[in-house]
């Protein structure tokens, strides 16, 4: 986490196909560290057990890439979802 970097991503949905491909895209030096994550399933598939800490939310570990999701989502929106954002350019 610090720096707070993104390492590896992946795009599709939130099955365990999709994040065995994300982990593969992990470079080894940061496989070895402690991966906190959400209570989705596929976590647990992939994750070596002694690396992987399930937290909830509010336990601020999974702050930053909550907003990097949040943010990348909010502005790739108007390109979709038209009436749920909006665009500041006159395109």
């Amino acid at each position: 986490r610090h720096p707070a970097q993104i390492v590896a991503y992946a795009v599709g949905d939130r099955s365990e196909k999709t994040y065995r491909l994300l982990w593969r895209r992990i470079p080894n030096a940061y496989r070895h560290a402690v991966c906190y994550t959400d209570f989705w399933e596929a976590y647990k598939k992939v994750i070596p057990e002694k690396r992987h800490q399930a937290v909830g939310k509010d336990s601020g570990q999974t702050a930053h890439i909550e907003r990097w999701n949040n943010t990348l989502r909010q502005r790739l929106a108007h390109f979709t979802r038209q009436s749920l954002a909006f665009s500041k350019s006159d395109f």
